[in-house]
């Protein structure tokens, strides 16, 4: 296969040996397979589901040769190796790397779909993402990172409410 781009998405919740989740997600980064051509800062956010940590997220992006499915084991590996274990989903974790988006489109298979199926509803993952990557647009929609995250978090008008008289 040719060199392919991939948006990973890195969050974590809990201490690593590498230690607080910052550190766990920097330290994860130097592990992606192939060349990290990007990151982008830590930034903190609520957790979803039941889990009470707040998380550490980022965004990286890897040019590899590997195809995605082979991306997709290399990076469960890394969180593995990690620490983490399977458990409660989305529960407290050490560390979980997706793939987001790659330079190749759309991917399906059964174990695996690009773009990621949430990831145009989430802050956390289209904040940092669009810090590396703005111009990057959604083979779905045809958005940028930018433009999504715009429509995910930017201001929204206050509906004018008419006079009651």
């Amino acid at each position: 296969m040719a060199t392919a781009t991939y948006l990973i998405a890195l969050g974590s919740n809990r201490r690593s040996r590498h230690g607080p989740p910052a550190s766990t997600l920097r330290a994860a980064a130097t592990r992606l397979p192939g060349r990290v051509t990007a990151l982008s800062p830590v930034i903190s956010s609520a957790p979803l589901g039941p889990s009470h940590r707040r998380y550490a997220n980022a965004a990286a992006l890897v040019e590899s040769e590997l195809a995605p499915p082979a991306m997709l084991s290399a990076l469960k590996a890394i969180e593995r190796d990690f620490g983490r274990r399977r458990g409660r989903r989305w529960g407290a974790r050490v560390l979980d790397l997706d793939i987001v988006l790659w330079s190749g489109g759309r991917w399906q298979e059964r174990a695996l779909t690009i773009p990621h199926a949430a990831f145009r509803d989430r802050a956390f993952v289209l904040c940092p993402a669009a810090a590396i990557a703005r111009g990057w647009r959604d083979p779905v929609t045809g958005l940028t990172l930018a433009q999504l995250r715009a429509r995910l978090t930017g201001a929204r008008a206050i509906p004018r409410s008419r006079p009651r008289w």
